[in-house]
């Protein structure tokens, strides 16, 4: 992790910071492009590192939405051995995408779609599901990240 803040602090961002051992980078910029962001830093990384590492940014205020959404019941995912994820992405999946994923949904695994992130309830430890990180970025076409939503909630709150 600290490598990648010297990464990002060469690229010319200020208030470069790491949020625990997950890959998550907290930096400003002057850019508003976060697309060309993206772009940046992907190239720069690639560059450095010798192997591709998709980049999804998202502005504070983005981030306390994503982690303010309720896509389902409080008690479903509160239930012991239940996980809630947050899966980004760079662009909203398309509506083919988005219909072949809803054919996934079970008694054990449930997506909800909310712009550029997909919501996944596993109703049992991520572990015993069937679906995977892998198989959502291959039904969405595109590459994401996954995180648990405590922890977008702590980078939202600490970054309020």
């Amino acid at each position: 992790m600290e490598q990648l803040r010297r990464e990002f602090e060469s690229l010319g961002f200020s208030g470069v910071e790491t949020f625990i051992a997950s890959g998550n980078v907290i930096f400003q910029s002057r850019s508003q492009n976060w697309r060309q962001l993206e772009a940046r830093i992907e190239k720069h990384l690639q560059k450095v590192l010798g192997y591709e590492v998709a980049t999804f940014i998202r502005s504070p205020a983005e981030l306390r939405q994503v982690a303010n959404q309720r896509p389902f019941l409080l008690a479903d995912h509160k239930a012991a051995g239940h996980s809630l994820l947050v899966a980004f992405f760079s662009s909203p999946p398309s509506r083919e995408a988005a219909k072949n994923l809803m054919a996934f949904r079970s008694e054990t695994d449930d997506f909800h779609l909310s712009d550029r992130e997909v919501y996944w309830l596993c109703r049992t430890r991520i572990s015993d599901s069937r679906f995977t990180g892998a198989r959502l970025e291959k039904i969405v076409g595109m590459r994401g990240t996954i995180r648990n939503i405590t922890t977008v909630r702590k980078l939202a709150e600490r970054y309020e």
